[in-house]
């Protein structure tokens, strides 16, 4: 599991431009199964979201073709950790710690 945490770098009327494009990316990966929630920020300076994926590599790839990083308007940090709690709506996603 993921934390994707996006900060705007440009002013909000850049992003504003632009977040009809990002909407669209948003919808596409929740269609794909990639992403179970997102949100601005408050205070309105970035947003979060919840990515599921087993593989850091290819959720750099779909944080690197967000419309927001392509027109260079956020920066991205990623924090992967390991669902192992859940509410029983996410049951499905929880995850086992690795055996040592």
């Amino acid at each position: 599991m993921f934390v994707l945490d996006l900060t705007y770098t440009a002013p909000v009327e850049r992003v504003d431009a632009l977040l009809a494009d990002h909407v669209a990316w948003l919808e596409a990966h929740y269609a794909s199964g990639d992403f179970l929630a997102s949100g601005r920020k408050v205070p309105r300076e970035g947003g979060v979201i919840l990515a599921r994926g087993e593989d850091r590599a290819r959720i750099e790839e779909i944080v690197a073709a967000d419309p927001f990083v392509v027109a260079g308007v956020c920066a991205y940090r990623v924090t992967e950790f390991l669902a192992t709690k859940t509410a029983p709506e996410l049951a499905a996603h929880r995850q086992r710690l690795p055996s040592s």
